[in-house]
């Protein structure tokens, strides 16, 4: 073990998510992984192999960078997909090397018809309409002018898709906010339908909206956080639930997150652990010491909050996290020695940690614990 901790990946609980995830989509929708910040912390280096063996063959990243990531490591069948930010030399790359991209403006249409045109290769792109979710998007009122620019242009690129992104699927609170941007999206469907431009694939839903909305279900799903085993929210897993009577509704983990006990300590009675005076022994207690702090993507607000396995014990984490250590108290599990075995984030005999309990500790939501294991973490696949 070079660094502090590592991270274990699943292949079999991913495989088993992906095959949920496709009775609910049906066999000829088009799954697209979500890839961006690093395949969600899980390792774009992982993932897009086990990705790719369970037949997944379209990925769905932010920028140039994070398509490059995974251009250096998928099958020459696969495709990449750049939903976010691309500056006008990256997107002369991505046209080169076929790279499909949102285009959500008519200044970045405009600039990839004349590349396409320039480099003498289609530019693959997918139309971003503007529903309700008012980051990105094309909106209506622009469309006999996007349509003029492509019927002009008709040779100059691929109309692989026309998408939207929903605001808040995650949350019966939006039921009527996302039922009104469905309506809106099929809105723009039926003008290009009108015009004689049809998309390859239209595509709309998010892990969210794939797992509560069946209706934003169409010719492709942008999955992102469901496929690593995690629901989007606690309404999507209750829906699931009850729809499927309970039986199969369980996504599986991918990630497991360990690392070791570095020294042990004994403290007395009155005395102080760690910088500052948040925690106080209240009696002699023995200290273990985990090598890891809020650099290594253990947040500092677990501090006297957050929690541990070793041993198959649950153990409390005491003190302040610090930048690269941890103290956990120890006194009631016998015999725990240096090298031990300290799971941070998943199972060790019959208990286990799950990212969501880790965030709701620390106040912050699955996606952003995860984005924030750093990259220099080895992750390794397991069965």
């Amino acid at each position: 073990m070079d660094q502090t901790s590592y991270i274990e990946i699943s292949k079999s609980a991913y495989k088993h998510n992906i095959k949920y995830l496709r009775k609910i989509v049906g066999k000829d929708v088009r799954i697209s992984s979500v890839v961006k910040g690093n395949a969600y912390g899980h390792g774009v280096e992982m993932i897009v192999p086990l990705a790719e063996k369970a037949k997944i063959n379209h990925f769905s990243v932010f920028s140039a960078s994070e398509a490059l990531d995974v251009f250096k490591v998928a099958s020459p069948k696969s495709d990449i997909m750049i939903m976010g930010y691309l500056s006008d030399e990256q997107l002369e790359w991505a046209i080169e090397n076929e790279i499909e991209f949102y285009v959500f403006d008519i200044e970045r249409l405009e600039l990839a018809l004349a590349l396409a045109k320039r480099i003498g290769k289609p530019a693959r792109i997918h139309l971003e309409a503007e529903t309700g979710f008012h980051r990105t998007g094309i909106e209506y009122d622009l469309l006999p002018q996007v349509v003029g620019l492509l019927k002009d242009n008709i040779a100059h690129f691929k109309f692989e898709g026309l998408c939207t992104h929903y605001a808040g699927a995650e949350s019966i609170t939006n039921f009527y906010r996302v039922m009104k941007q469905i309506q809106e999206y099929r809105r723009f469907v039926r003008y290009f339908n009108r015009h004689e431009l049809k998309p390859n694939y239209r595509h709309t839903a998010g892990s969210a909206a794939t797992l509560t909305y069946s209706q934003s279900v169409m010719d492709m799903v942008r999955v992102g956080i469901a496929q690593y085993g995690f629901w989007p929210s606690q309404e999507t897993y209750i829906y699931q639930f009850k729809r499927n009577q309970a039986k199969g509704s369980d996504l599986k983990r991918v990630i497991t997150w360990k690392s070791r006990v570095m020294t042990i300590k004994e403290v007395d009675s009155g005395d102080f652990v760690g910088y500052g005076t948040s925690y106080m022994a209240n009696k002699k207690v023995k200290i273990a010491i985990v090598p890891v702090g809020y650099a290594n993507g253990f947040s500092r607000s677990l501090s006297n909050t957050g929690r541990v396995l070793i041993r198959g014990k649950r153990v409390p984490v005491v003190g302040t996290v610090t930048m690269n250590t941890m103290s956990v108290n120890v006194t009631d599990i016998p015999n725990v020695q240096p090298g031990d075995e300290v799971v941070l984030v998943g199972k060790q005999k019959r208990l286990s940690i799950s990212v969501a309990s880790f965030s709701e500790m620390s106040n912050q939501l699955n996606y952003q614990t995860l984005a924030r294991l750093p990259g220099n973490i080895p992750r390794y696949i397991v069965h």
